[in-house]
């Protein structure tokens, strides 16, 4: 691959994706696929969109681990089908309550289009686009820049991600993804991502 004229930021993103093991580029590539899949579920259970339950579960995303967050996802898309808005609101999550209202409002909108607008945050809104699939949507937390800057820093030095900056940091992932699919294999930013964070994790003892 030349990368000559990349930035040093989708260099940076490059060198961290060559270390990966090939058990971590199989974790990061299924990622967000198993995310869709979950969404899938939730929402054929309950009879809304993959758009809907996918905003459900990045509604409840901030400060909430994974697994929980499913959980979370249920309980109060569970709860709004029984009883509407009320009822989820009684739903103790693991997030902010402002969130929470979120969900619900995203349970309440008229359409997918409004998802993105109710999200009303970078972060939680990429993640929400990486749940459904969009191929240049990337989540970037303080991990994803540190890989990205090409040092690890703990979440206190990671600086406050301007839209200026984090749609920097996305092109250079989404720059990063054309690169490695030069080869036929085609490889979405997203997953990009997921794989750098896998191997992050382990070459420098990241444990959440």
């Amino acid at each position: 691959m030349n990368t000559t004229t990349t930035t040093i930021g989708t260099r940076n993103i490059l060198a961290v994706y060559d270390l990966a093991t090939t058990g971590e580029r199989r974790e990061g590539m299924e990622w967000y696929n198993r995310a869709n899949r979950v969404a899938a579920d939730i929402a054929s259970e309950h009879g809304i969109s993959l758009e809907t339950a996918a905003g459900v579960i990045a509604a409840l995303s901030p400060n909430n681990r994974w697994e929980r967050n499913v959980v979370d996802a249920e309980n109060v898309i569970r709860a709004y089908s029984i009883g509407g808005a009320e009822e989820a609101e009684r739903v103790k999550v693991c997030t902010y309550g402002k969130m929470r209202t979120k969900a619900i409002q995203i349970l309440e909108a008229t359409s997918i289009v409004d998802h993105a607008s109710i999200l009303n945050g970078r972060k939680i809104t990429a993640f929400y686009e990486c749940i459904i699939g969009r191929q240049d949507a990337v989540c970037i937390d303080g991990h994803a820049y540190s890989i990205w800057f090409g040092d690890r820093l703990t979440m206190k030095q990671v600086p406050n991600i301007g839209k200026k900056l984090y749609a920097e940091i996305v092109s250079d992932y989404v720059e990063a993804a054309r690169i490695l699919s030069e080869d036929g294999t085609s490889v979405t930013a997203f997953e990009v991502q997921a794989v750098t964070w896998c191997a992050w994790r382990r070459l420098h003892g990241v444990t959440k």
